[in-house]
């Protein structure tokens, strides 16, 4: 059995990911974006070296920094976890109210399972960014 984030599930990975990192065309404007649509889910910045960003606690886990590579930037898909059904709502509040574009509203997957409870909007480089909670009602 693997372990699993407060237990154990048969036939599931566990933690993988240790940490993510997403190039940006302008630093500031998804800090800000960022800074706002992580704090309802607990997101707090943990590290700050200018135009390179890190949040998480107890440790970073999302990054975010300018664009360092050549070529075009494909859109990436990142979901973050919620604690409640409220902080998903929060969340995709707090995108609106920085301009995101609505993909989904907050609403049951039940597609997913059952208790799937996810908003998504784009962040403003176009990425697809899910807020999500598993928790019943």
């Amino acid at each position: 059995m693997a372990a699993l984030r407060g237990g154990t599930r048969s036939g599931t990975l566990g933690p993988v990911i240790n940490h993510l990192s997403i190039q940006v065309t302008d630093a500031p404007t998804s800090a800000a974006f960022y800074d706002a649509v992580l704090a309802p889910l607990g997101g707090t910045r943990a590290m700050d070296f200018g135009t390179v960003i890190a949040y998480g606690a107890p440790a970073p886990e999302f990054w975010i920094g300018p664009i360092t590579t050549p070529g075009e930037a494909r859109e990436v898909h990142i979901a973050f976890e919620a604690p409640d059904r409220a902080a998903v709502q929060a969340f995709f509040d707090a995108a609106v109210a920085k301009g995101a574009e609505v993909l989904h509203e907050p609403r049951l997957w039940p597609e997913y399972h059952a208790t799937y409870f996810a908003a998504f909007v784009r962040d403003p480089d176009g990425n697809n960014v899910e807020a999500v909670c598993h928790k019943p009602g």
